[in-house]
């Protein structure tokens, strides 16, 4: 980053500042007058999505390289996924079976963070979830738990807009676009782990799956939390049976009950 004292021109926050301070005149009110980067009209032009597109990317690739995250592991799962102690307050009896997920999220998230902890690499293998609740609260919880940090890598939605308390602030990113907010989860992903969960959880495990089987990322472990729940959901036999993909994709994923089983498949992956 230049440094200061070597500028040869005005620093942008020297200038957002003088121009608050310019005299009140028909032209100085005028939204043409505006900084083009301070300006949230002009910025939020349809002709400027590439220019937001790259903000998106950019904002959290520099706070995390800064900050000195070096490697994540990540979560995904369903935000109505309950706490085992709210599960009385769930709308399906099914996804009030689901809670024991919550848990195994929290006691994974904490045993990954402590490891890092304990191996004085508190910046490796970083819990990152979407930042919002159910699986996602849990697995900043359970980093919480354990002293260390959480990513939280959140979207602007009608519902669920709000960070859970236990991400770590300084860690805490909000996206506009999907896209490149996926992009985030998996550019320093060392592991990415399934819970059971909905629409969302779904894209995410197929672009994932998606983005190895094409060779267009490298092959990390793929865990699937809740055998049962996973096979009720996909055929995934008969996506083999049919041809549409090939008997060792199914090998590009293993299925996990707990987190000891997910720490141990982790541990083997390349055994």
């Amino acid at each position: 980053m230049l440094d200061h004292k070597k500028r040869k021109f005005p620093d942008a926050h020297e200038d957002i500042v003088r121009s608050r301070n310019t005299p009140d005149t028909p032209q100085t009110r005028s939204p043409a007058y505006r900084l083009a980067f301070t300006d949230d009209d002009f910025m939020c032009r349809d002709e400027l999505r590439p220019v937001r597109l790259q903000l998106e990317l950019l904002k959290p690739e520099l706070m995390l390289t800064e900050y000195g995250v070096e490697s994540t592991i990540v979560l995904f799962g369903g935000a109505r996924v309950p706490e085992p102690s709210q599960k009385d307050t769930a709308r399906t009896e099914t996804l009030a079976g689901l809670s024991k997920y919550y848990e195994e999220a929290r006691r994974f998230a904490h045993i990954v963070t402590e490891r890092g902890q304990r191996d004085g690499n508190h910046l490796q293998n970083v819990i990152v979830t979407g930042g919002g609740p159910g699986v996602m609260e849990a697995g900043s919880r359970g980093a919480a738990d354990a002293g260390g940090v959480s990513i939280g890598l959140n979207i602007v939605l009608p519902h669920e807009q709000a960070p859970n308390e236990y991400v770590t602030p300084e860690l805490c990113f909000n996206f506009h676009y999907f896209a490149i907010r996926k992009m985030h989860f998996l550019l320093r992903a060392r592991a990415v782990c399934i819970f059971p969960g909905g629409f969302g959880t779904l894209d995410e495990l197929f672009e994932t799956l998606c983005l190895i089987q094409t060779q267009r990322m490298d092959p990390i472990p793929i865990l699937l939390f809740g055998q049962d729940f996973w096979e009720r959901i996909v055929n995934w036999e008969a996506l083999a049976d049919a041809g549409t993909i090939s008997p060792e994709d199914l090998d590009l994923f293993r299925f996990v009950e707990t987190a000891e089983d997910a720490i141990a498949a982790m541990d083997d992956w390349a055994a």
